[in-house]
C-alpha cells in the first residue's frame, strides 16, 4: 500500500532550505495542523524539520502503509522564468526530499520543477537520475499554465523519462493562489497529449464553497485520455468529502490512487454528517489516533476499492531494487 500524496513541511532548522508561510490565514492554518498532529506550537520556531519528519515516519511505520510519496514544493516563477514572492511562498527543495528518501526506506521522493525555469529540463533529467518517482506541481499556486505551448518540450521530456505528473486540480486555500484558472483539469490536456501519465490531485473537486466545481470535467477527461488518473487526497475535508462516494464506482474507481494530503487534517466527521458512514464507524474512526491509518479506514468504509491503495505501484517511476 502506498500513500501517493504526502507533504513535507519545514522551516529550514536543519539546513533543509525549507520555508513555511507565516502570515495571515496561512499562519492560523499552520497552527491548526500542528494541533491536529499533536505537535507543540513552538515547533514552528524550533526544530520543525526534524520534528515533522520523525512524526511522519512514526505514522507510516505504525500504519498499514508500506511507503508514502513525499512531495517537494517549487518556488513561484513568472512566465519568463523569474522567481516571484520568494520570501513569502512555501518552499521544499528537491535535494531535501532526496536526502529524506535516502535515510528512510518508507519515503518515495517526488520532485517539483517549474517548467518556466531556464534549467527546467536539466533539473528534470537530474531528478529522474536520482530516483524521482513523479513530478508534482500546483498550477494555480505556482503560476503554471500547463497548456502553454512553450512548456511542450518539458512535458515531452517527462514522457520520455516515464515520469508521471501529479498536478493539483480544484480550489486551494492552504497556500496562496496566483491564478485560480489554472486549477481547471482541462489545462492538463497538453501534458496528456505529449504522452505524460497525469494524476489529477483531488480529482478536480472544489475546496471552498464558492470554488468552481471540476469533478465532472475530470470524469469527462478520463473518457478521453487513458493516461489520466486522479488521487483522492484531501477528500475528508468539509466540501471535498461530498465527492468520496462518487469515487467508488465506474471509471473513476478504476483510475484513482490513494493519497492522504498529510498534514492536511483527515476529518471523518464530515463523512458521518453526510451519511456516508455510520455512527459506529465514525466512533471507531475517531479512536484511531494515527491520521494516515484513519484516512485509510474511512475511505475503505465508504467503499473505495482495494486496488486504489496499491495502484500507485503500477504508475510511479519506482526504480527496480
Amino acid at each position: 500500500m502506498i500513500d501517493s500524496h504526502v507533504h513535507i513541511v519545514g522551516n529550514g532548522s536543519s539546513g533543509s532550505g525549507c520555508r513555511i508561510q507565516h502570515s495571515g490565514a496561512h499562519k492560523l492554518l499552520a497552527h491548526y495542523m500542528l494541533h491536529q498532529l499533536g505537535l507543540p506550537q513552538s515547533s514552528l520556531r524550533g526544530d520543525l524539520d526534524n520534528i515533522f519528519v520523525n512524526r511522519l515516519v512514526h505514522f507510516v511505520e505504525s500504519s498499514e502503509l508500506e511507503q508514502v510519496v513525499i512531495l517537494a514544493h517549487e518556488k513561484v516563477y513568472d512566465e519568463s522564468g523569474r522567481v516571484i514572492d520568494e520570501e513569502k511562498s512555501l518552499y521544499v527543495p528537491n535535494d531535501y526530499i532526496f536526502r529524506l528518501a535516502e535515510k528512510h526506506n518508507c519515503f518515495l521522493p517526488a520532485v517539483s520543477i517549474h517548467p518556466a525555469r531556464a534549467d527546467a529540463i536539466d533539473e528534470l533529467e537530474r531528478c529522474a537520475e536520482k530516483g524521482a518517482v513523479l513530478m508534482k506541481c500546483l498550477p494555480n499556486c505556482q503560476n503554471i499554465n500547463c497548456s502553454d505551448p512553450r512548456y511542450k518540450p518539458f512535458w515531452s521530456k517527462m514522457a520520455e523519462l516515464k515520469l508521471p505528473l501529479l498536478a493539483h486540480t480544484g480550489g486551494e486555500h492552504t497556500v496562496k493562489q496566483y491564478n485560480a484558472k489554472y486549477a481547471d483539469p482541462r489545462t492538463l490536456r497538453s501534458p496528456l497529449e505529449c504522452g505524460v501519465t497525469v494524476i489529477a490531485a483531488h480529482c478536480g473537486t472544489k475546496s471552498g464553497v464558492v470554488d468552481p466545481e471540476y469533478f465532472d470535467v475530470f470524469c469527462d477527461l478520463l473518457q478521453e485520455h487513458p493516461n489520466l488518473y486522479g488521487d483522492i487526497s484531501g477528500l475528508q475535508l468539509p466540501v471535498r468529502s461530498a465527492y468520496l462516494p462518487r469515487c467508488t464506482e465506474g471509471l473513476v474507481a478504476e483510475r484513482i490512487l490513494h493519497g492522504s494530503d498529510f498534514p492536511v487534517p483527515s476529518q471523518p466527521i464530515w463523512s458521518w454528517l453526510r451519511g456516508h458512514i455510520s455512527a459506529k464507524t465514525f466512533a471507531e474512526a475517531r479512536s484511531i489516533k494515527n491520521p494516515l491509518q484513519r484516512d485509510v479506514f474511512v475511505k475503505r468504509a465508504i467503499g473505495i476499492p482495494d486496488d486504489a491503495f496499491t495502484r500507485a505501484k503500477q504508475i510511479l517511476r519506482i526504480p527496480e531494487q
